[in-house]
């Protein structure tokens, strides 16, 4: 079934009406590498509110999406279910509320993060100051924590949908049910305006808001053109390394870079059409099933959460290789994680984000399983 209102189904035919595709279960024949493990780093499986803090074991995390390691060596985690943001101490696995009341709402701005009210935060980054900006999908609108006074403001948006604010102030703008944002080290915050088909970036000197891709048509770009004024099918994920910006398309089933200096958009990955299909073959023939978390790790393989197939998958841009890293293809509640067990044999419950420590170590927001876990290498 699917559920409108939690950004649960994504696959074509589920957005024409026809309900969602069946997963598919990797094969050996679609397996190209061998594996690592998974284990759960937080989150007891339980979504319901259990305190403001404590250990990594005994705290519930009710709906897991984005997760980033921070500038200070914490691991942030956005709680969709209770509208909240976590920090976890990787050394000592505590974990306390950085943001949110618990509360559903939007309220707060001037005072202190913890005492506000947010609306489904979804993901969380930050500025090269420690700034934490974050976005919150049903609030439709972008908030940033001051490092040193941890007080709360809205950087751009308001709490009511449309599509509004280009040329100008970008407080004064307006979203559509904004997905992911993006730092690029530029002065520029990227935000993947779903809703309207659109990314965006203000420029933080200025405040000033614009459109970079996307004119509002449901539709595919055409690859090795200049990204102004072409249409984007559903905007995801996004994530900046170096000159380049990675766009993870959700109704677009497809994997996608832009050049920052250039502005020419390039896909990677993906037909475009939803399924299962491509590891180990020619990535542009790949397929992909609502893909909506999006990073590089150290390697410099692109990392795609293909949350409707349940799997994570890799990228690697040089060899132009295609893999599947994690998850069996098997929606459930966790599959083996026992030392040594193949990753592969791991079983998610539509994952949504994901990040990498510093360590090299991949975090997922293991969605409905209320988890988040960690790919480790043997």
């Amino acid at each position: 079934e699917c559920d409108w209102s939690s950004d649960v189904c994504s696959s074509d035919l589920c957005l024409l009406g026809f309900g969602c595709l069946p997963t598919m279960i990797v094969t050996s024949q679609s397996i190209s590498r061998a594996a690592d493990r998974v284990e759960t780093v937080a989150g007891t499986g339980r979504d319901s509110v259990n305190g403001t803090e404590g250990s990594a074991e005994t705290v519930n995390i009710g709906e897991p999406f984005g997760v980033e390691v921070g500038p200070d060596g914490g691991l942030y985690i956005t709680e969709v279910k209770n509208h909240r943001i976590w920090r976890m101490d990787l050394a000592s696995k505590k974990l306390a509320v950085v943001a949110g009341n618990g509360s559903r709402g939007y309220s707060g701005d001037g005072g202190l993060a913890t005492d506000a009210q947010l609306n489904e935060p979804y993901e969380v980054r930050f500025d090269a100051e420690g700034n934490m900006y974050f976005v919150e999908m049903m609030n439709h609108l972008i908030r940033r924590v001051d490092r040193k006074t941890q007080r709360i403001s809205t950087v751009a948006g308001a709490p009511e949908p449309g599509f509004a604010g280009d040329g100008g102030p970008a407080r004064l703008a307006r979203f559509r049910q904004p997905h992911s944002i993006a730092l690029d080290g530029r002065d520029g915050l990227w935000i993947a305006d779903i809703g309207n088909h659109r990314i965006r970036r203000i420029d933080l000197r200025s405040g000033m808001i614009s459109t970079v891709i996307g004119n509002g048509e449901k539709a595919l770009p055409k690859s090795g053109r200049a990204a102004a004024g072409q249409p984007i099918l559903g905007p995801r994920a996004l994530f900046v390394d170096g000159a380049t910006l990675w766009i993870g398309l959700r109704e677009g089933n497809s994997i996608w870079s832009m050049n920052l200096d250039s502005g020419i958009l390039r896909r990677e990955c993906g037909t475009g059409q939803a399924g299962y299909a491509g590891d180990g073959q020619d990535p542009l023939e790949a397929r992909f099933n609502g893909p909506k978390g999006i990073a590089v790790d150290r390697k410099g393989r692109v990392l795609i959460v293909d949350t409707e197939n349940q799997v994570i998958r890799a990228f690697d841009p040089r060899s132009k290789t295609l893999s599947t890293l994690a998850g069996s293809g098997k929606r459930g509640t966790g599959g083996t994680e026992v030392a040594g067990s193949d990753a592969r044999n791991a079983e998610f419950d539509r994952p949504h984000g994901i990040g990498v420590g510093p360590d090299g170590k991949i975090y997922v927001g293991d969605t409905l399983n209320h988890r988040v876990r960690t790919i480790v290498s043997e």
